[in-house]
């Protein structure tokens, strides 16, 4: 998770001691792949007020776009841009993460301050973007360990209350018109994952050509438009330091317009995965641990959402099916090595996992 400090936020998770410089002993980061003093010179030139010397630190974990904490005597702020190397179109943009969170920041959904976007090439070699540090705790364990018991079940209320929130919100009066096309959204993203698949795939897995088929014979009304997060989980919420309620959302590389319950069913796959299976809990003793179930989170979402119709076993096949087709995307990165994880190749190998329990699903077996 995160470690907190008043004003921001220094990286801890479960491979990493309290505090300390991830680019001293992070495994295969001596030094940026970038020119840090480019980068500096030009966040000189955007950021007023910035002073002092930078210091750069790998926040590691993550599998897809490359972060930083980015400190200066000045400033603490936090540097995202697309890993190196060459990518899969429409992957991996940082330009659409800064967009969705700078449009958002005067609105109920919490999100950190943007500070630069830089799409000149020029500059670093590829794009990135620079936001403020936030103050808060992220978990990338469902079961959310550390936390004392009477505050599970509120952290995942809060959740789906920040979820519904996001679907609350006027995209248009965002000025977010022509962040997605209006309707259609189920019908595209089976379109753009299979194509993804294509692209990316290191090896034959029939389960995922028989979802391609299925999920195109059986897609539901998909006429309403929310904003879509694309990667709503609890991993990628960030917690008030103290308190059960959710400062910040992260990772908004997937979002677009989209229906709101591709959303719902994502963000609660990990009552249906293993603890082994990227964001899993459904192995444990949820009681014990005070976790809701996942009719409880469903029903809180409810409670503060629109009425968006039911949800159906084709969103929780769409959601495992599109994750099964992002890990391949890990595991060919990992075999180009441009992955941005170190662990990227075992990760990948969930693939095949991810979508034979949407096919069970579908078969009507969970």
């Amino acid at each position: 998770m995160f470690d907190v400090g008043s004003t921001g936020l220094t990286r801890k998770d479960d491979v990493r001691p309290t505090g300390g410089c991830d680019t001293c002993d992070m495994p295969g980061f001596s030094s940026p792949d970038f020119d840090l003093t480019a980068l500096d010179a030009y966040l000189r030139r955007v950021i007023p007020g910035l002073d002092g010397e930078p210091v750069l630190e790998r926040i590691s974990g993550g599998q897809s776009n490359p972060t930083y904490f980015l400190s200066y005597p000045t400033h603490r702020t936090v540097l995202r841009m697309p890993p190196k190397g060459p990518l899969l179109p429409s992957a991996h943009a940082v330009d659409r993460e800064h967009r969705i969170m700078h449009a958002l920041e005067n609105t109920n959904v919490p999100v950190p301050q943007m500070l630069a976007l830089c799409t000149d090439p020029d500059v670093i070699g590829r794009p990135f973007y620079v936001m403020a540090w936030v103050a808060g705790r992220v978990f990338n364990d469902c079961s959310l360990p550390g936390v004392a018991r009477a505050e599970r079940r509120a952290m995942y209320f809060a959740m789906a209350e920040t979820l519904a929130q996001l679907h609350h919100v006027d995209w248009q009066a965002a000025g977010l018109t022509d962040f997605g096309r209006v309707g259609g959204y189920y019908t595209r993203q089976i379109a753009r994952w299979s194509k993804q698949w294509t692209l990316s795939k290191t090896c034959d897995i029939p389960d995922i050509d028989r979802l391609i088929v299925w999920l195109g014979e059986n897609i539901p009304d998909e006429s309403v438009t929310t904003i879509s997060h694309g990667d709503f989980r609890i991993g990628n919420l960030m917690f008030h330091p103290t308190e059960p309620r959710v400062v910040a959302v992260l990772d908004w590389e997937l979002s677009t317009l989209g229906h709101p319950l591709a959303d719902v069913a994502y963000s609660a796959l990990g009552w249906r995965l293993r603890t082994n299976e990227h964001m899993g809990m459904c192995d444990l003793d949820l009681a014990s641990l005070d976790i809701p179930t996942e009719a409880e989170y469903h029903a809180h979402y409810r409670a503060h959402a629109p009425a968006f119709g039911p949800l159906l076993p084709f969103h929780t096949a769409i959601s495992l099916f599109r994750l099964a087709v992002i890990f391949e995307g890990i595991a060919a990165r990992a075999k180009s090595g441009s992955a941005s994880s170190a662990n990227a190749a075992d990760i990948g190998k969930l693939s095949a996992a991810l979508a034979r329990h949407a096919v069970e699903v579908i078969d009507g077996a969970c």
